[in-house]
């Protein structure tokens, strides 16, 4: 669903690294290391996250499409370096191994151990595990953080929260003197990347009482985009609309079981009368008294904040396994266990943000076109003046 803007990830979990391409991006774009950088530390940061992250310290190395500080219109490409590869050089090695490889023949409920070895005629689940990892993802945050910089040159921010983990939830309302900046940084200064100090408190709890019984939780989190101009998307087809695009690529990342924008599930118990942002007109512009349907009519943007909530589950590697079957012997065994966090939800947030601002991009290159930032930007004035 992605018009303007391709992006492709490879690697392993606990392969030499992971890669990344992204193109279709303008010219002349400001570009750094340190500014991939920066979100690549926030998707490591929260409680409850497991040892890895105290390995991984994780950095994008640009090796291609940026020259003195600034992108070429040329495919732009991405290297993240695996630390922990170094201790899984038999395990994962490309060649044949000297020795012979213990098998992972055990699958993990609610992982897709089991089906994907069925897919494909594997008999070591590994082969499944690694790509399907979420340690993907840190090279999605990469490449949106590449999107997030076009998005903050023509004034569109996107932010992100836990709203929710496990029963203790955070429902603080964000002050329309609140930016995504000031939320994102003071969300960032929470291990749980919550607003509200108790709720962040029960919310630590109920992950240590997890992590306790060796096993894991979900929760809700909040991507909120700001300055996002009328018409992004598109009513005359399906794949064209904002909030499918949207929906999709929130859903793509690893345990996300639901996705809804503005009121969403809320606004099956409500009457028409009750939800619908009432129109006005006010210093020249038109205006919506609410924002019930998270920014989004008929599959565009009606210039109000764009909000999205999805629901992530309990992590499926538990450090006390459920049940299940051995795909060689077929016998039940307890699930295979590997390193894991018991949760994931405030780096999950992050990479939600990164989605996000991969799909916002790819919307506003497909309305206001350019070839260079220069020429979005005055194609984006024209716009907004009219």
């Amino acid at each position: 669903m992605m018009n303007k803007i391709r992006f492709l990830t490879a690697g392993e979990s606990h392969g030499k690294g992971l890669v990344g391409i992204i193109e279709g991006l303008p010219a002349g774009l400001e570009i750094s290391e340190d500014i991939i950088a920066a979100d690549l530390s926030r998707r490591q940061m929260g409680f409850g996250r497991g040892n890895r992250m105290k390995i991984e310290q994780d950095r994008a190395e640009i090796i291609s499409g940026v020259r003195f500080g600034k992108s070429l219109g040329s495919p732009i490409g991405l290297f993240i370096q695996n630390k922990d590869w170094e201790n899984w050089k038999e395990r994962m090695s490309v060649d044949e191994p000297v020795k012979p490889q213990k098998e992972v023949t055990i699958p993990r409920p609610g992982h897709a151990d089991l089906a994907g070895t069925q897919k494909f005629g594997f008999t070591d689940i590994r082969n499944v595990l690694e790509r399907s990892s979420a340690r993907e993802t840190a090279m999605r945050v990469a490449l949106g953080a590449i999107c997030r910089k076009l998005l903050k040159d023509v004034g569109i921010e996107v932010g992100s929260r836990v709203v929710q983990i496990h029963t203790a939830i955070d429902d603080t309302p964000i002050s329309d003197k609140t930016t995504l900046e000031e939320m994102n940084r003071l969300s960032d200064q929470s291990p749980v990347r919550c607003l509200n100090s108790e709720a962040e408190a029960k919310m630590i709890e109920s992950i240590q009482n997890a992590m306790d019984e060796g096993d894991s939780v979900g929760g809700i989190f909040e991507v909120i985009a700001t300055g996002v101009p009328v018409g992004l998307g598109s009513y005359t087809h399906w794949d064209r609309k904002l909030q499918a695009r949207l929906g999709e690529a929130i859903m793509s990342i690893n345990a996300i079981k639901g996705v809804e924008f503005g009121l969403g599930f809320g606004l099956a118990s409500k009457y028409g009368s009750e939800i619908h942002d009432e129109i006005g007109f006010e210093n020249g512009h038109y205006v919506r008294y609410t924002n019930n349907s998270g920014g989004i009519e008929g599959g565009m943007s009606h210039g109000e904040p764009i909000v999205i909530r999805a629901v992530m589950k309990p992590i499926p590697t538990l450090t006390k396994p459920l049940m299940s079957v051995d795909i060689m012997s077929k016998e039940p065994k307890k699930a295979h266990k590997e390193r894991t966090d018991s949760c994931a939800v405030p780096a999950a947030s992050i990479v939600g943000e990164a989605m996000v601002c991969i799909i916002l991009a790819d919307a506003l290159l497909d309305m206001t076109g350019g070839d260079t930032i220069g020429q979005i930007k005055e194609n984006m004035t024209k716009r907004m003046s009219h």
